[in-house]
């Protein structure tokens, strides 16, 4: 063959194969041929047809498309695997597919198409959840704003038989999957759009879309996802049906806000995302000074529409001093950031804290803030731990229906080992706000220091579920948990999630790499550990940690000696 016969040309290629077609096949090959010849001519041929693609190779139970656009690749595999995971059939005969998406060089000889675009997507393929799509980072430079569905970063991996790792993106999230509609009415409140003309003001407007988050979920009868998982649709166009199948609820909430001239003025709709229709749209007028009403205002009417009766919690403590209010609300937008964050914030705080000594919000802030500094940024134990307990105990006297402040001096009064105090901070703010993801998360990691793994696996599950879209340290503790339970193969997907690989979790990666027996990635893993934390020894994590339980202690110390973390 000549080189003049060869065509070598850029292309998106899809590689979909069908997920136990041999098991299937042995149960039944009638019934799965004739399936499969349905899912070819009804599902898969006419999305490669509307995507301009063509299939260039049938492997039995695997198809090989090509496509002259990343997008049009994209499209049509979401298409592809919406038309199959609707399908209705008995869980042994359904046919589900893995996809895996490349942009990549190949070469066409007349007779097949081959090259690395074609072997990095036919790799793809094999890292995709049954019902999911596995694209390389390539392709997801392509699609970003031009692809309704979010896609998630996984990071890079070494897939078999290719010398470089290729950094890989998911649908939908492994940890989320498709999430069922809770008994209860449901909502998720979008960030509102900022109307006023001027930067300065997102951060209020941001704020504003918190606060009525966090007033909802204190409602009886509501479930309410959490604000981490709503900011990634901050300035974005939304499909309202898709976020709340991304999100698992019924209604969605979604408005602007405007500050000017002494005034706030916020436009409002409820829909229906399940049937289609809105609930309600509003628009509501109120000085700044009045902010709290007006946030009342809308909450009233989002509650009497979805519950149909008005049931109030009892009030949370709030600012008479606006610029306090202020303050508190730009150093919420700091929290868990950086260190250098952290130390913004505290600046924040302590001005806010200042101006109305009796700001309950910022007490708690301002706990939180000593309690990371000194467990993970590296500051002085003293005197942080001791301003972290001051604060945290004065926000809860000042506030006792904040359910926030409660979880923050649960967790310290943890670290104080002060069990059954902790223990009942932690069971007032649930009852307070049971929809309050963070207590749930920091509960988990509780339960599995003081030897309940089950009951922390449990409570992860349910904080993740309040917020599919969560913060890394969630994703820790789900980590945590996982290698706690022994669950060594889950725990290392879950520590080597883009979000939450090179964090402090870096270390429990390596000891439950060292668990597996991989003890040479294990130590390079704990290598890369001590460059970002040079003073970390077991021993110091040992007299740091809250660990109640000898066993769970014993089992994270194996992990991290295996690793080779130092002693002392």
């Amino acid at each position: 063959m000549t080189n003049q016969s060869l065509q070598r040309r850029l292309a998106a290629i899809v590689v979909a194969d069908v997920v136990g077609y041999s098991r299937l096949m042995e149960a039944d090959e009638v019934a799965t041929l004739t399936n499969l010849r349905e899912l070819r001519s009804g599902v898969i041929e006419p999305a490669v047809m509307r995507h301009n693609g063509r299939i260039f190779k049938v492997l039995g139970d695997g198809f090989l498309i090509e496509f002259g656009s990343a997008v049009d690749a994209v499209a049509a595999a979401l298409e592809m695997q919406r038309a199959t995971t609707a399908v209705e059939a008995s869980g042994d005969r359904r046919l589900l597919l893995r996809v895996g998406v490349n942009l990549g060089d190949v070469i066409d000889d007349g007779s097949d198409v081959v090259g690395d675009g074609v072997n990095v997507a036919a790799r793809l393929e094999t890292q995709a959840a049954p019902g999911g799509i596995c694209i390389s980072a390539k392709v997801h430079d392509e699609i970003v704003g031009k692809i309704g569905d979010r896609f998630f970063d996984a990071g890079e991996r070494y897939l078999k038989n290719l010398t470089r790792p290729v950094h890989v993106w998911h649908w939908p999230d492994a940890l989320q999957s498709i999430l069922p509609l809770p008994e209860c009415p449901s909502i998720a409140v979008l960030p509102f759009t900022n109307m006023s003309g001027d930067e300065a003001d997102a951060y209020f407007v941001d704020g504003l879309t918190e606060d009525l988050i966090t007033d909802l979920s204190r409602t009886a009868g509501l479930f309410v996802i959490a604000r981490n998982s709503v900011h990634g649709y901050k300035d974005k166009p939304v499909n309202v049906r898709l976020v709340a199948q991304e999100l698992g609820v019924r209604y969605v909430l979604e408005g602007s806000a405007r500050r000017a001239m002494g005034r706030v003025r916020i436009n409002a709709q409820l829909i229906d995302a399940l049937g289609g229709g809105h609930l309600w749209a509003d628009r509501f007028d109120r000085t700044v000074e009045d902010v709290f009403e007006l946030q009342d205002e809308v909450n009233a009417k989002i509650v009497e529409a979805l519950v149909g009766r008005l049931t109030i919690p009892k009030p949370r403590n709030r600012p008479k001093n606006f610029e306090a209010y202020d303050l508190c609300v730009r150093a919420r937008l700091l929290t868990e950031v950086s260190p250098q964050t952290e130390r913004e914030a505290y600046m924040l705080l302590q001005r806010a804290v200042k101006l109305e000594p009796s700001y309950a919000e910022a007490l708690g802030l301002l706990a939180y803030n000593r309690w990371l500094a000194w467990t993970h940024f590296g500051e002085p134990e003293d005197p942080n731990r001791r301003m972290a307990a001051t604060f945290a105990q004065k926000a809860v006297d000042l506030d006792p229906n904040d359910a926030g402040c409660r979880y923050v001096l649960g967790t310290i009064l943890a670290y104080e080992r002060r069990w059954e105090e902790s223990e009942a901070a932690f069971a007032k703010a649930l009852e307070l706000d049971p929809n309050h993801a963070d207590t749930w998360a920091a509960k988990s990691d509780m339960s599995v220091l003081d030897g309940r793994v089950a009951d922390g696996l449990a409570q992860i599950e349910k904080a993740l579920r309040l917020n599919p879209y969560p913060p890394c340290w969630y994703l820790c503790h789900l980590g945590q948990a996982q290698y706690a339970a022994r669950n060594y193969q889950a725990a290392t997907a879950t520590l080597r999630r883009e979000n939450t690989y090179r964090t402090n979790s870096r270390k429990f990666l390596a000891a439950t790499l060292a668990q597996l027996g991989h003890r040479e990635e294990a130590r390079r893993e704990a290598e890369l550990f001590l460059i970002a934390h040079p003073h970390f020894t077991i021993g110091h994590w040992l007299s740091s940690q809250p660990l109640r339980d000898a066993s769970v202690r014993d089992h994270f110390v194996d992990g991290f000696r295996k690793a080779g973390l130092p002693e002392m």
